[in-house]
């Protein structure tokens, strides 16, 4: 081959390259439309994403093709007609083939941590699920965790579609995943999931900055953090110290330097503690290390054998090694201490636990009324009792704090929720407000505007959004008191009432007082599918329990009446968890009784009563009104 050919030759090629590289950047999808997708039936499909400049956009999907002109700026989107259920299909989009697609019903679930919370945090609580785990009809789309303050992105970083499988599950929405299989049991038809949710997060935080006109102190505090600067100093400082404050510790730790793991450790003149409990009620309050051990004899069939380690909760952090092999650990309070003990850890006869528990600030305690156990073969040994402990290190000062910038005002809008909007959803689910019971009298505005903003974003003007109410949290208080948790719980169930097509979930009764991630997440998924067969498939059904409607007060005593179809009110020896306020302002515990369809209420040494409250505190665990559905009662009050 002559020169001049091989030069020609080499041109061709590196144009048909070219032009093979401009033909893959004509077309991009936004990551939701991607293979694996559900799409929602019985409404028009909105298919969208970039191409070039005036780049013509053909769709085909079962059989029939659409096109479209991209503008100006390469944005283009194609509506399509509705469509039933069913599937698997494919769809071709210019040059992209997208497998796998489903029409169903598609829902977002947003929220902070009850939401976020994996099905793998409830494993052991639903073992049976992760066994069967195989439903290619219950999808999700998980949107990664991020935040924005400088403007509302129209595509998301990453994520996929998941089908549910033994290999899926784990990272799923616990209540969202319960959610889901109830629907998809009871419609047979594709659920998709899109799971947008962030641990610890305001209501604010997933605000879009038009509708915090009315709080000029979140919409400042939204624009300080739009400052890159601000956040790379913030966090570069934060981490120094916190580095610094662990070096520390460890580089103090007697435990670390006197390999306190080993079971060769003489541990026979340490201090002895009962497990649960704090360390702090022996030793006071300090921040720091304390090690500690608990010698168990197995039989001689268990060498060789793997356990499962439950350790209860324990805050703050901890290491935690048998026989000097870790076995695990968890870096803060919250999550339960499930610890798999693998073959060849465990021996006949003797065996040590050795725990080394961190504690940045606060009471560093093992959680009391969690279990803590051995279990092998089916078989428990108890934990609980008399553990040997020694400190390790104590620290002069707490733990450096961390200024959380992903929970800022309208940061999770914008990343997280906005670019969502052109998917079409038949409704959202809603677990969230721990996070703003600081502040709890301004939580029913915001969460009425920002349904009404998000119906107007997802072009879905009645769009069904149901809430799930702040569950039973903390000691419960004996006499009637103040609670922000329960004024919260009032926000939320005023809003359902006054706003439409929303439903309430009350979990204030399947809640656990020492942990404020409770593990119940079924029966909130179930409950949470019941609302949404009510309002959204339109199913007679009773969803609620007794929803408070009126108050009468004559003769001493309160008449309140219900909503008709939730005063069905289930027979009980006693009603529980009612409070009633004098003309003194005092509330004291109130008696109640059915009549019919109505409650009274009353206690004997107040003659002009002038309120009336129902699980009025933080943690309402005597609370007991209920429908014959079984369905509890939301907390109320009785006030303006």
């Amino acid at each position: 081959m002559n020169q001049k050919l091989k030069q020609k030759v080499v041109s061709l090629s590196f144009g048909l390259m070219g032009l093979g590289t401009m033909m893959e950047a004509k077309i991009k999808l936004p990551a939701l439309v991607s293979d694996g997708m559900v799409l929602q039936r019985d409404q028009k499909i909105k298919i969208w994403g970039k191409a070039d400049s005036k780049e013509r956009v053909f769709v085909q999907f079962q059989n029939k093709k659409y096109h479209t002109i991209a503008d100006i700026n390469g944005n283009w989107q194609i509506l399509l007609p509705s469509h039933k259920a069913g599937g698997p299909y494919t769809m071709t989009i210019n040059e992209i083939t997208l497998k796998d697609i489903l029409v169903g019903d598609v829902w977002l679930a947003s929220g902070q941590s009850n939401m976020e919370l994996p099905m793998y945090r409830v494993k052991p609580l639903y073992e049976k699920e992760f066994a069967s785990a195989y439903n290619k009809n219950i999808r999700f789309f998980t949107v990664p965790q991020k935040y924005n303050f400088k403007q509302s992105q129209v595509d998301i970083s990453g994520g996929k579609w998941e089908s549910t499988s033994s290999s899926t599950i784990a990272s799923f929405s616990a209540v969202a995943y319960f959610f889901a299989k109830n629907l998809n049991e009871k419609y047979n038809v594709p659920i998709g999931i899109l799971h947008s949710s962030l641990g610890g997060s305001p209501i604010q935080a997933w605000m879009d900055p038009s509708t915090l006109k009315k709080y000029p102190d979140y919409l400042a505090e939204a624009e300080k953090w739009k400052s890159d600067d601000l956040i790379k100093n913030t966090e570069s400082n934060e981490r120094n110290l916190s580095d610094a404050w662990y070096a520390e510790l460890n580089a103090t730790d007697l435990g670390l330097k006197q390999n306190w793991t080993s079971n060769a450790t003489d541990f026979s003149s340490w201090k002895t503690m009962s497990v649960p409990g704090s360390w702090e009620d022996h030793e006071g309050e300090f921040e720091g290390i304390i090690w500690l051990k608990k010698e168990i004899v197995l039989p001689t069939v268990s060498n060789g054998k793997t356990a499962f380690l439950n350790l209860g909760r324990i805050k703050d952090a901890d290491e935690t090694y048998i026989n000097g092999v870790k076995v695990g650990n968890v870096t803060y309070e919250y999550p339960p201490r499930w610890y798999k003990i693998p073959e060849g850890v465990l021996k006949d006869g003797r065996n040590i636990i050795t725990v080394r528990a961190i504690n940045g600030s606060g009471r560093g305690e093992f959680v009391v009324d969690k279990p803590y156990y051995l279990e092998m073969e089916g078989q428990k040994i108890d934990l609980k009792g008399n553990w040997k402990y020694n400190i390790g290190s104590k620290m002069n000062r707490v733990a450096p704090g961390q200024t959380f910038i992903r929970w800022k005002p309208t940061g999770l809008y914008n990343a997280m929720i906005h670019p969502l909007i052109n998917y079409n959803i038949r409704g959202t689910i809603w677990y969230q407000g721990e996070s703003n019971t600081g502040k709890p009298q301004e939580y029913g505005d915001l969460l009425t505007t920002m349904i009404s903003d998000w119906r107007t974003k997802f072009e879905h003007k009645d769009m069904p959004f149901i809430v799930v109410q702040l569950s039973n949290f903390m000691v419960a208080s004996e006499q009637p008191i103040e609670s922000n948790w329960a004024e919260l719980r009032d926000q939320q169930r005023k809003v359902s009432q006054k706003v439409s097509n929303t439903g309430l979930v009350v979990s204030h009764d399947i809640g656990e007082w020492n942990d404020i991630h409770p593990l119940n997440k079924k029966s909130v998924g179930d409950r949470v599918a019941l609302q949404a067969q009510k309002i959204s498939y339109n199913e007679k059904i009773t969803a609620d329990g007794p929803v408070y409607q009126s108050a009468k007060f004559k003769k001493g005593k309160a008449i309140l009446t219900f909503e008709n179809g939730t005063d069905d009110f289930a027979k009980v020896k006693d009603l529980n968890g009612f409070a009633i306020q004098g003309d003194n302002g005092k509330w004291v515990w109130a008696k109640a009784k059915i009549k019919g369809n109505k409650l009274i209420v009353w206690a004997d040494e107040i003659t002009q009563p002038k309120a009336v409250r129902y699980a009025w505190a933080d943690n309402p665990d005597t609370a007991n009104l209920k429908n014959t559905a079984g369905l509890p009662a939301s907390s109320f009050t009785t006030e303006n």
